[in-house]
């Protein structure tokens, strides 16, 4: 052999052994269960670890930069220290730092420190890989807490328990000590030493930010909890009683008028009493009820704007009652939409896990129903001025690790209307890298005799005074639908593929979730491949792409699209994405009396071009912009034009605890030469964090709409500028996510042809109060 060759067997050689070695080592940690050790005392959540307080615990340390990065050596040293009380599970970070000066921290709220120096665990209390629980901590003690679902593949910070934390910055880096009540947890208990799946994990943001954590991640393993370490003991452990009983106070007093009125002020008064009941039944099964509830949102939704589109707006929910382990009702299908609720004088949810088990209901009237209508062309929002009952039920059984299989039933009813859903479902592992979720869904529905006329122009009498919404709600009987729906992954360290079916006949409706469209099946395929790097400028790079068909039950076809993408990840936590698509699909219908597609809409043919852009430069700045030019149908005219829109957004931070959020969505629209519209949204919040517990914020909102009427087909259903603008100073003092003091102030008011000012039509003042009173 010559020497090529040999250096060639040479190289192969060296990297097979490392391949093996790195292996062994993954396979070691994997398997190393770490004790907890019981103490018999509390300790002190000061911030500040002392060694005698610590001495009896068990010492981790992280090994590994786990993102951007495979698995290397991390630049800085962590260790934590673990134990536990029986009733409380103790945990003490020493984040080591050469240049301290550089750890960022912030003064924030709740939840909103994600970009910081950050410390935590991922705890599985089932060890069952389905749910955990996570706990992050800046270096100023300041709480992060949500819950990871890996049947659904979805994060969310709603949830809020109450815990303790404390830290501090030293001058080897920070400290952070934290005290997780175990009654916050669903877990098993029982005699004997328990096992939890648990991952101990650092943020590190400098010029890159990096994940380290005390396990090392296999990107060969989609499933990501599956992953996680274990620790072991709780023999004694006991939830206890777990009951929290929580008053709450609202008062307020606002007014509005009616501009195409008399615009007369109209005075309105809040004086409401109520009470939460938050019980842990048993360790594995949670009770919360509600009466008399104040269901009002104390912080403003993000604005969004709302210009040709057909489709209704999806705001988050926020209301806590509703928050509370709303994972335990996740299905493929939005088919639990709690904002559909919005004036309830009672509510009640259980939820649980027992053994393969887990499981929950909920139960709520509503003074009114509100839901959507939803189409293939679009979607509205209807109202049935009738007090409802709204019912959720899920459950579902783990076979196995590999295997689950859950059932949805939610029900709607007021007096001449209703809305029952039934559906199943289930998820298989069939290895690491595949995934195949299935669901199936059945519903049966009655709407009121009347309701299509909410939506005609004029009682449908002529064909031009009919909608979409009016042809899906004109029905005489109760009537019935299905959907379902496939989902195929397959995800590797390098490569990733994906197929999707998915079938919403016309009959189906889902009215206590968040179901848009019907009457349309789509397929798509789609995958990518993706590059890393490490000591280079540059940490990630994937290219990926789909295909997708759309087409009424009739086998019409609605809509045809391919796209590609790039996406770029790189230093000062940047990250770069170019995307092409070209699109064929209809626009409205000609005649809005049918719903026909073939031969009553024209299809139109866009292509289009948009990028991402963020980056954060140093810890006080962080810029984002979207981007997008190309074709776009002008529903209002049902023509094709040409769409411009950038949203770009800044958050600055001035200090400690000053930080001003300031996002701008710029659209615009030429039709034909011509300008057809300008649209510009402005939402600026701007938020000075006193101490852990306080905050001011004000929220200002203000977007402006110019239209070119002359280049409308029917200018006169169009105003040629509305103007709209919210403003809202909150005070807020959170001794835990239970008891809480708001006091605030907010206006808004609108401007339009008919109104040549902007003009104050609300404004209120508001004070809430609640109080947790825990056993």
């Amino acid at each position: 052999m010559n020497k090529t060759t040999w250096n060639g067997i040479l190289h192969m050689a060296v990297i097979v052994c490392g391949l093996a070695f790195s292996y062994s080592l993954f396979a070691q940690n994997l398997d190393k269960t770490y004790q907890v050790p019981v103490i018999k005392t509390d300790v002190n959540i000061d911030g500040i670890i002392h060694q005698e307080e610590w001495a009896q615990a068990e010492t981790i340390t992280l090994d590994y930069v786990t993102r951007p990065y495979e698995n290397t050596t991390p630049p800085v040293k962590t260790e934590v220290k673990i134990m536990e009380s029986g009733d409380t599970l103790y945990l003490a970070f020493t984040a080591f730092d050469p240049k301290p000066n550089d750890i960022r921290a912030f003064y924030r709220d709740r939840d909103k420190v994600w970009s910081n120096d950050l410390i935590g665990v991922k705890l599985d209390p089932f060890n069952d890989s389905r749910l955990a629980y996570q706990f992050f901590v800046n270096p100023y003690g300041i709480q992060m807490d949500s819950i990871e679902n890996e049947m659904t593949k979805e994060e969310s910070d709603s949830w809020d328990a109450i815990w303790e934390s404390k830290g501090r910055i030293t001058q080897q880096g920070f400290e952070v000590e934290i005290a997780l009540p175990l009654r916050i947890f669903n877990f098993s208990e029982g005699k004997g030493a328990k096992t939890w799946g648990a991952e101990f994990v650092r943020f590190y943001p400098r010029e890159t930010r990096l994940r380290i954590s005390n396990i090392p991640y296999d990107r060969n393993n989609a499933c990501t909890l599956c992953q996680l370490g274990e620790i072991e003991g709780f023999e004694d452990a006991k939830q206890g009683k777990n009951l929290a009983l929580i008053p709450t106070l609202v008062v307020g007093k606002g007014r509005s008028r009616d501009l195409d009125e008399s615009r007369i002020w109209d005075d309105s008064n809040t004086n409401e009493v109520g009470i939460d009941v938050n019980w842990g039944v048993t360790p594995e099964i949670s009770l919360q009820a509600t009466i008399n509830p104040d269901f009002s949102q104390v912080e403003s939704d993000a604005a969004q704007l709302s210009i040709n589109n057909t489709f209704a707006l999806f705001f988050d929910e926020k209301r806590p009652f509703f928050l509370e382990n709303a994972d335990y009702f996740s299905t493929n299908y939005n088919l639990v939409y709690t904002r559909n609720i919005g004036a309830p004088d009672y509510g009640a949810k259980v939820t649980g896990r027992v053994d393969d088990h887990t499981f929950g209901v909920f139960i709520a009237n509503d003074e009114n129903a509100t839901f959507l209508v939803p189409g293939n062309l679009g979607s509205s929002i209807a109202t049935i001025e009738e007090e409802s009952i709204n019912v959720a039920l899920r459950y579902r059984y783990d076979v196995s690790d590999d295997l689950s299989f859950g059932l949805i039933n939610t029900f709607r009813s007021a007096d001449h209307y209703h809305n029952y859903v039934l559906g199943f479902d289930t998820k298989y592992a069939i290895t690491h890298q595949d995934t195949l979720r299935i669901q199936w869904v059945g519903s049966d529905t009655e709407y009121p005799d009347t309701l299509f006329k909410d939506f005609c122009d004029d009682n449908c009498q002529v064909k031009d005074d009919f909608s979409e919404a009016a042809m899906r709600t004109k029905e005489e009987d109760s009537f019935q639908g299905i959907a379902y729906q496939l989902n195929y992954r397959h995800e590797e360290r390098d490569w990733f593929f994906r197929y999707d079916h998915y079938a919403k006949r016309d009959g189906f409706r889902a009215d206590l979730g968040f179901v848009s469209s019907i009457d349309k099946t789509t397929d798509v395929i789609g995958g990518g491949y993706i590059w890393y790097a490490e000591d280079s400028w540059w940490n990630e790079f994937e290219i990926s792409g789909d295909w997708d068909i759309h087409h009424t039950d009739n086998g019409e076809l609605l809509e045809k699209e391919s796209q590609i993408q790039f996406l770029l990840q790189a230093g000062m936590q940047s990250s770069f994405e170019l995307g092409f698509e070209t699109r064929d699909r209809v626009g409205l219908r000609h005649d809005r009396s049918i719903l026909a597609i073939d031969n009553n809409t024209t299809l139109f043919h866009e292509d289009t071009i948009w990028t991402y852009f963020d980056f954060r430069p140093s810890s006080s700045v962080y810029f984002e912009t979207f981007a997008r030019y190309g074709d776009r149908i002008d529903f209002v005219n049902n023509r094709l034009g040409k769409e411009w829109t950038v949203e770009p957004n800044i958050t600055l931070s001035l200090g400690e605890h000053f930080e001003i959020d300031i996002e701008h969505v710029y659209s615009s629209m030429d039709v034909e030469g011509e300008r057809l519209y300008t649209a510009n949204l402005t939402d600026a919040r701007l938020s000075y964090q006193i101490d852990q517990r306080q905050l001011i914020r004000l929220i200002l909102v203000y977007s402006d709409i110019e239209r070119n009427k002359a280049n409308y087909l029917d200018p006169n259903d169009i105003d040629a500028r509305s103007t709209d603008f919210g403003a809202q100073l909150l005070y807020s003092y959170k001794l835990n996510p239970l008891t809480k003091f708001f006091v605030g102030y907010s206006s808004s008011g609108f401007e339009d042809d008919n109104v040549p000012n902007l003009t104050i039509t609300e404004q209120s003042i508001f004070m809430k109060l609640s109080y947790a009173w825990l056993n």
